[in-house]
């Protein structure tokens, strides 16, 4: 039995995730990045963490010169941010307010979080670029995040049902 892309891309959405922006700096010391919602923890010790990126995009090429990359887990309030980053182009950095991380790499104002990373690792998979990075500096802030589920952007509701009860937020 044959998987066809479609279909396959159709069950995988019904899997939520967060939205991150990816970037690094090219040769020539452009910042480069892309929307990444493929994109999880490794390992805590060392500090782990790996990303998917489309092969066509040139950030693949700005993180094997640099050997570097940056890490934004975008809040609920950036939805136009991660649109903005999954079109190609410079423009997209013209209109985002971006920080500097400690390490030089472009990061996303206003993100939950920022991870700098050091490549560790990557290798081609399809039609991707599997990247592990060490992360080497991260800096996190409270919020809620966004998420992508069925091809939509979601939001967290307030879980109301058990009044002063701490826990995890319902999707």
């Amino acid at each position: 039995m044959s998987v066809d892309s479609a279909s396959f891309r159709r069950a995988l959405g019904q899997f939520a995730s967060g939205v991150t922006v990816l970037s690094t700096r090219g040769s020539d010391g452009r910042p480069l990045g892309l929307t990444v919602s493929s994109f999880c923890s490794v390992s805590l010790h060392p500090p782990l963490v790996l990303a998917c990126v489309d092969r066509r995009s040139d950030a693949n090429d700005g993180m094997r010169a640099s050997g570097r990359f940056g890490v934004s887990i975008l809040a609920e309030d950036q939805e136009e941010v991660s649109r903005r980053f999954a079109t190609s182009g410079r423009r997209k950095f013209q209109e985002t307010t971006l920080v500097e991380g400690r390490h030089g790499i472009p990061l996303v104002a206003g993100a939950l979080a920022h991870l700098e990373c050091r490549v560790r690792s990557f290798h081609e998979e399809g039609d991707h670029t599997v990247w592990v990075g060490e992360v080497v500096a991260l800096s996190a802030h409270p919020g809620r995040p966004l998420v992508y589920q069925a091809g939509a952007y979601r939001r967290f509701a307030m879980e109301s049902s058990r009044a002063g009860a701490s826990g995890p937020d319902r999707v």
